[in-house]
C-alpha cells in the first residue's frame, strides 16, 4: 500500500489540480464524480483526472491517504479540498475561485459566475 501511497501523493505534488474520481473527466461513472467534474470542465479548469475503477489499490489507497471515506476528491496545488458536497458549496459560495486565483490556477472567471447566477 506504501507504494499506492508514494504514488498518489506525487500525483497530487506534481500536477496543481488533481481529481479522483469514478470515471474519467470524458466518462464520469457516478453522479457525483460527474458532478464535480462538470464543475472544473465548465470552468476551463485544466486537471488531471485519476480513475479510481481501474485500480482498487488507488480506490482504496486515495482514502487512506486523505482519510477521507468517499471519492470524488479534488487536490489543489498539493491540498486536498473535499468531495463532491464541498466542492459544490465552494463553487456557489465563490471560495473555489477566490481559492484558484490565490493558487495561480487558470480557470474561467465568467463561467464560474454563470454557475452561481444559475444556481440562485
Amino acid at each position: 500500500m506504501s507504494d499506492i501511497k508514494e504514488q498518489i501523493k506525487q500525483t497530487v505534488k506534481t500536477n496543481d489540480v488533481v481529481l479522483y474520481m469514478k470515471g474519467t473527466k470524458e466518462m464520469p461513472q457516478c453522479g457525483f464524480s460527474s458532478k464535480v467534474a462538470g464543475v472544473l470542465n465548465y470552468m476551463d479548469v485544466d486537471y488531471t483526472d485519476v480513475n479510481v475503477l481501474a485500480d482498487e489499490r488507488v480506490r482504496q489507497g486515495i482514502k487512506e491517504f486523505s482519510d477521507w471515506p468517499t471519492v470524488p476528491q479534488l487536490y489543489v496545488k498539493g491540498e486536498f479540498i473535499g468531495g463532491c458536497d464541498i466542492v459544490t458549496e465552494m463553487t456557489l459560495s465563490g471560495e473555489l475561485d477566490t481559492l484558484f486565483k490565490e493558487s495561480g490556477v487558470i480557470y474561467d472567471e465568467i463561467k464560474a459566475s454563470k454557475i452561481r447566477e444559475a444556481n440562485s
